[in-house]
């Protein structure tokens, strides 16, 4: 099915239509009902992943799409869009193990890729029980669970298993989609935390607020630094505040495997992609005033969902590059 069959359905013609990550999914949901309170209108948002809701917005589907996956200056510039961020959050290991708790266990970047490449298969591997001395494992077989649509998610969380892992670097490689060697796929962050949370001896990754709503057991990450982090705001935090933004290009940046030594290794960003020429002047000015009050009095919301809002000078920057970039944007 096509991104525009999907969209078409729910568009009115009063409304912002978006389309896309299902890693933001809860914090634009959540800011579109707090806009709607306050103004009246309508921004609807169809969490169909990454890859379609950049789909989407190249098939003028949608008035914005949003992708945790940055494209690339070049590629923006032939497609007439302009691309910014709006909040930053993290993907996390996910797993049902009988008798491990949220935050026991510790992975590093080469452990998940050889669980990932199918390399490691029992839960008591020698390799697994080395970095976790003092868990006890089952001797069960484990359930590897991996995206099936194309994926922002995918993309930071391969991102990092090639910056951890030669091999996986050699043999799998980032992308929204990949050619999974081991598990069973499952749709959208929602479809990956149902999956794991049903499956016994299941891994799995989702975006960290999934791992708050639907109460998954998640593990522990080493980063650059050597040290294994929980996911938590200060440690996005840490990531995104590692990143220089004035001097990047339509903010085309990918934040994974941060030299910070707090920063939670596996932190993301999500782009919203408009066009600078707007199909639609009067929506496209509408979708503004929606992001100037997601930005500013909204930042509440992604706080309280887990995710960290963009910093003040953040802020800043993006509504200049609104006002350079965006017919109508200032």
């Amino acid at each position: 099915m096509t991104a525009a069959a999907v969209l078409a359905p729910e568009a009115r013609a009063d409304e912002v239509r978006g389309a896309g990550s299902t890693f933001a999914y809860p914090i634009i949901w959540k800011w579109s009902q707090a806009f709607r309170e306050k103004t009246g209108h309508t921004v609807s948002y169809q969490s169909v992943g990454s890859s379609a809701g950049i789909k989407a917005i190249k098939d003028g589907a949608a008035d914005f799409g949003a992708t945790d996956k940055p494209l690339q200056p070049a590629e923006l510039a032939k497609l007439g869009l302009g691309q910014f961020p709006i909040v930053f959050g993290g993907v996390v290991p996910v797993l049902n193990v009988e008798g491990i708790a949220p935050g026991q266990m510790k992975f590093t970047g080469d452990l998940l890729a050889d669980i990932f490449m199918g390399k490691i298969t029992k839960w008591n591997d020698p390799a697994i029980k080395a970095i976790n001395p003092d868990l006890t494992f089952p001797d069960a077989k484990i359930a590897v669970v991996h995206r099936s649509d194309g994926s922002g998610t995918t993309f930071n969380w391969t991102s990092f298993l090639s910056k951890a892992s030669p091999e996986w670097k050699q043999r799998i490689g980032e992308g929204n989609a990949v050619d999974w060697p081991v598990g069973s796929g499952a749709r959208g962050n929602e479809g990956m935390a149902t999956d794991v949370k049903r499956i016994r001896n299941a891994i799995g990754y989702v975006e960290f607020t999934y791992v708050v709503q639907v109460k998954l057991t998640y593990g522990l990450v080493q980063n650059r630094a050597g040290k294994f982090i929980a996911p938590s705001a200060a440690s996005f935090q840490a990531a995104a505040a590692s990143v220089d933004w004035t001097v990047t290009e339509d903010f085309a940046v990918v934040i994974t495997d941060s030299p910070a030594e707090d920063a939670y290794p596996i932190t993301a960003s999500t782009f919203v992609l408009m066009y600078k020429e707007p199909k639609a002047p009067g929506t496209s000015r509408t979708a503004f005033d929606f992001w100037k009050f997601s930005l500013g009095e909204g930042e509440k919301h992604a706080s309280e969902l887990g995710y960290v809002p963009l910093p003040p000078a953040l802020v800043e920057q993006v509504k200049a590059y609104w006002a350079r970039t965006f017919k109508g944007g200032a």
